[in-house]
């Protein structure tokens, strides 16, 4: 199993009130120049907020949420001072409660 980091926040906040976008255009940017491999991805409705565990923790975020998860828990950190209005932790997957980190509730129309 693999450790993964999060910061989740509504997607009202992530996506229209933060300039999310611009930080992450420029960490993929910098991570190219590095020819060092992404370990980040946004999620929207991220599903791992279904798992048992999550049940207070989805109920305390504005719906609906979104999530930028890493493996890399200094990002989240950096992530977390800079956007303030975000809840952090971690979770462990493939597990039968999460059997896939970066997958999403949102159906393709």
């Amino acid at each position: 199993m693999q450790k993964y980091h999060y910061v989740l926040a509504s997607q009202r906040f992530l996506l229209q009130e933060e300039p999310i976008q611009e930080v992450l255009k420029e960490r993929i940017r910098n991570y190219h120049e590095q020819e060092k491999q992404i370990d980040f991805w946004l999620v929207e409705q991220p599903a791992f907020l279904e798992a048992p565990q999550f049940k207070e923790l989805k109920a305390k975020c504005p719906q609906p949420a979104v999530a930028i998860i890493s493996t890399n828990p200094q990002f989240i950190t950096w992530l977390k001072l800079r956007l303030e209005y975000v809840i952090t932790g971690e979770f462990q997957a493939p597990c039968e409660a999460i059997p896939d980190a970066l997958a999403s509730l949102v159906t393709v129309s």
